[in-house]
């Protein structure tokens, strides 16, 4: 079912001279630039009751500007019953807790069974939204926090939001090696040069920061707090293997785990068989797109991540 937008707004006098696409932009800023700037080409806008299908003309003040668009759901994907942890949900956002093994988008290898196919049939409306709402992801194996927009103006003020650095985002780790002090990773990253599903650290990527601080110290590793300014993929995985500090259980960028000589032989089992990477988005805040309202969620920590800890914990005491 596609979603009808009507908007309707005169135009200020302070605008008189502005092209129409700007004028829009500023009248309904709920909707991206170039989103109405497609409505205008597709004749869904009129300038006191004419349809006007150039963004170039410019405006005089006081006109009464109507919009009535149609959105395009996309028929694409299907809506899956697949359970969500639900933090918080309301007309316009939701947040989830992801859980490992659960992948965030379809794509090549994983056609279903995501968090894509959930949202679909959680709030089927959601799929006038521009890929049902998602503006961040987590990799298949990170677990935590996610906000989705369920409305289009939820996703344009969202994504201003992520590229202005205006989310706050959240981490706890396990990394390799025992860190002696936080500090700040800046270092660009952009596709690998012959692994083409990995990431790299790379002169020519894209800018990347990420800030962490030591939670706690064991006896060859070290639990992490980590907080995201940009939003790469992968990103926190790269920029740990980058500082040889890999995540624990990393399959990509971590390598083999080795065994540390006077562990348990309940530690190396549990790190052999820890088969993902030891990383949980813990902590989001941000200002609701809407109602500007500051809200701020934390997720648990899961077993498998407080159970390595503990044996971390107990290798370091028996080994002092």
């Amino acid at each position: 079912m596609n979603q009808a937008i009507q908007l309707s707004a005169t135009v200020a006098i302070e605008q008189c001279d502005q092209r129409l696409d700007q004028t829009i932009a500023e009248l309904f800023d709920e909707y991206s630039r170039s989103r109405l700037k497609e409505w205008i080409l597709a004749g869904y806008v009129k300038v006191d009751g004419k349809v006007v299908t150039k963004a170039r003309v410019k405006v005089l003040g006081e006109e009464f500007i109507e919009i009535d668009a149609v959105v395009e759901v996309e028929e694409r994907h299907k809506a899956e019953d697949i359970p969500l942890d639900i933090v918080y949900e309301d007309d316009h956002i939701l947040v989830i807790n992801k859980p490992a093994g659960l992948v965030v988008h379809p794509g090549a290898g994983n056609p279903s069974g995501t968090v894509l196919n959930a949202l679909l049939h959680h709030c089927p409306e959601i799929d006038s939204v521009p890929r049902a709402g998602i503006v961040h992801r987590l990799d298949k194996d990170t677990t935590g926090l996610m906000v989705v927009a369920k409305s289009i103006p939820a996703q344009t003020k969202l994504v201003a939001m992520i590229q202005k650095r205006h989310i706050t985002r959240e981490y706890e780790a396990i990394a390799i090696g025992q860190m002696t002090a936080g500090g700040k990773i800046e270092a660009p990253i952009g596709r690998h040069p012959t692994k083409r599903t990995h990431m790299a650290v790379d002169s020519e990527g894209k800018e990347a920061i990420t800030r962490y601080r030591i939670a706690e110290k064991f006896r060859a590793h070290t639990r992490l707090r980590l907080r995201l300014e940009t939003g790469r993929t992968h990103q926190i995985r790269v920029h740990m293997s980058y500082m040889r500090h890999a995540l624990l259980g990393d399959p990509v960028y971590g390598g083999r785990p080795k065994p540390i000589k006077g562990s348990s032989s309940e530690l190396v089992a549990a790190m052999r068989d820890f088969k993902r990477q030891a990383l949980h988005a813990i902590k989001l805040q941000l200002e609701h797109p809407i109602t500007g309202e500051l809200m701020r969620w934390q997720a648990p920590v899961p077993q498998d991540m407080l159970d390595m800890a503990e044996l971390l914990r107990q290798d370091t005491l028996d080994n002092q």
